[in-house]
């Protein structure tokens, strides 16, 4: 039994896994609000646990797991993997990319992955053969909604939706459907380059908001909400076995 933790730019999320399979979820909106004794005290199997930060510090959820006999590993650009790493500044990759990564592989063996994690940012990552070859980073679609209330006087804040339509017929709507359009035609966009370049790949769809973009965007898509929780779990048993 393993303990996730991954702290994110807007949410820190912790999951208990068992043999592979997430048993339990839990997130916090930050940090300092993580509340390990509470989880450590209804899995006492826990022995060890991985640390992911792509957001704040995560000096104290380790401290705090160390003084609770948790053997804890804190991935970062030097924690050995089991998979290949092809990105050219390894030190700059973020570490939920990278899990994400190693969850595809997991997941799917050795198909070519494109990745598309929906978050605070939009990352769009090519895993080939196993290994993490690189990818982009855009503006995740709340952050889109949070520029055009903050960067304009008059246009409310809107938030994603699933409601597809053709255009929109009132500011919200059109706000809404502008932003999620744009992201359908820029993922379908990245779809197609890739699709000219490669005879077969699989699409991953995953992070908050990949829920919103699944019966958008008409392809060959595996939905896995939980690929960075799979991914960090995989490299916690490849590094404590590895210890062993």
């Amino acid at each position: 039994m393993n303990l996730i933790v991954d702290i994110g730019n807007t949410r820190a999320k912790v999951a208990v896994v068992m043999d592979g399979k997430v048993v339990r979820n839990y997130s916090f909106s930050s940090v300092a609000d993580i509340a390990l004794e509470p989880i450590l005290r209804s899995f006492p199997q826990l022995q060890r646990a991985i640390v992911a930060s792509s957001g704040e510090s995560a000096e104290g959820v380790i401290k705090a797991l160390e003084s609770a006999g948790i053997e804890v590993f804190e991935l970062s650009c030097k924690t050995p993997l089991p998979i290949k790493n092809d990105y050219a500044t390894p030190a700059t990759l973020g570490v939920d990319r990278l899990a994400a990564a190693v969850g595809a592989v997991e997941v799917m063996g050795y198909q070519n992955c494109l990745i598309v994690d929906f978050g605070t940012a939009i990352t769009i990552d090519w895993v080939e053969n196993g290994a993490f070859k690189g990818g982009n980073i855009s503006p995740g679609a709340t952050t889109r909604f949070r520029a055009l209330h903050d960067y304009t006087s008059r246009l409310p804040l809107c938030s994603p939706t699933e409601e597809i339509l053709e255009y929109g017929c009132s500011t919200t709507e059109a706000i809404e459907q502008g932003v999620m359009q744009g992201i359908t035609n820029e993922i379908e966009g990245y779809i197609s380059t890739f699709s000219d370049k490669n005879d077969k790949f699989v699409v991953i769809f995953t992070g908050g908001e990949a829920k919103f973009f699944v019966n958008r965007i008409k392809n060959a898509i595996f939905a896995k909400c939980d690929l960075v929780v799979c991914g960090l779990n995989r490299i916690l048993e490849y590094n404590a076995s590895d210890k062993k």
